[in-house]
């Protein structure tokens, strides 16, 4: 009887220690690497009804095809209520890897928290995240993008002359570097007597440029934050029969076209192709347990006529 009794506690000692000894497929090894044969990252993007961003997707959508990773999109429709909603769905579907490119910078926050809380890693993507924790950055410098706009606006424009500019979302970190850039440039040389927000957004660029005019119609030049606004800027100059600079950022289909018009002086190249293939690549190499840099740097230009 009892060496019966030690059999059974032998027997069930060992079933313990084997399933003990099997490796989650959602859990990440001493390596860093996830196990699992195929990689899936969720993709919450601040909207696709922006060609900078439908290109950024594209990118980021061809690499994981390459690499051989899934990847799900969701679009916040620029409503950081959706962004949250959005990512919680990406945490209950078991992604192993969330990218974020945060509609507000601040709002975010607590969406990247709970995939931390999750044990999900996160990146950003093009805009930062302002709270939480995110194992790299993937962007332009969207300061030193502001800065380049800004010295050619002063270039074109002269010191002294009246100007405006358009913001984009705000709370959002592309919206508030590129600002800071362009004032660091033109501050104290130049006029700035109208800075005002249209959230990134064509049609408001063009209602806010009209507002602007009426107000201040002696603008002579204009920084858009994004090409959309930029080209709604170009509306309502174009019906008020005005000759001022427009610059704008993001080098988009739209923009580039009008720049080789000579409507539109000139654009900040951000290449979101790239920084959608980056964003991949970092991923992918950080569920593979390799060290990735906190801040992934993708290069910009100034592109004019």
């Amino acid at each position: 009887m009892k060496k019966l009794t030690m059999l059974i506690v032998a027997t069930i000692f060992t079933v313990i220690l084997s399933a003990c000894s099997m490796e989650s497929p959602f859990l990440q090894n001493e390596e860093g690497s996830t196990g699992k044969d195929t990689l899936k990252i969720g993709f919450s993007i601040s909207t696709l009804n922006n060609p900078f961003f439908v290109t950024l997707s594209e990118g980021a959508k061809a690499n994981a095809t390459e690499l051989g990773s899934e990847i799900v999109i969701v679009d916040a429709q620029d409503d950081a209520s959706k962004q949250a909603s959005d990512v919680e769905d990406l945490i209950q579907q078991g992604v192993d890897l969330i990218l974020i490119n945060p509609v507000d910078s601040a709002a975010v926050g607590s969406a990247v928290q709970s995939a931390n809380s999750a044990g999900i890693p996160v990146i950003t993507v093009d805009r930062s995240a302002d709270h939480g924790e995110v194992v790299s950055h993937i962007a332009s410098d969207n300061v030193a993008g502001g800065a380049l706009a800004g010295d050619y606006l002063l270039e074109l424009a002269g010191e002294g002359a009246k100007v405006a500019m358009l913001e984009g979302v705000a709370g959002s970190s592309a919206a508030r570097d590129r600002g800071d850039g362009f004032l660091s440039a033109v501050e104290g040389k130049v006029d700035l007597v109208s800075s005002l927000t249209a959230n990134f957004d064509r049609g408001e660029g063009l209602t806010v440029m009209e507002n602007m005019l009426q107000a201040n119609p002696e603008i002579k030049a204009v920084f858009a934050q994004n090409d959309e606004m930029a080209l709604g800027a170009l509306e309502a100059i174009k019906a008020s029969g005005k000759d001022i600079i427009v610059i704008g950022f993001d080098a988009t289909d739209d923009a580039l076209a009008k720049i080789k018009e000579g409507k539109m002086a000139a654009s900040v190249a951000q290449k979101p192709e790239e920084i959608g293939k980056a964003a991949i690549e970092t991923a992918v190499n950080y569920l593979n347990g390799e060290t990735v840099q906190e801040f992934v740097p993708v290069d910009l230009e100034l592109v004019k006529q």
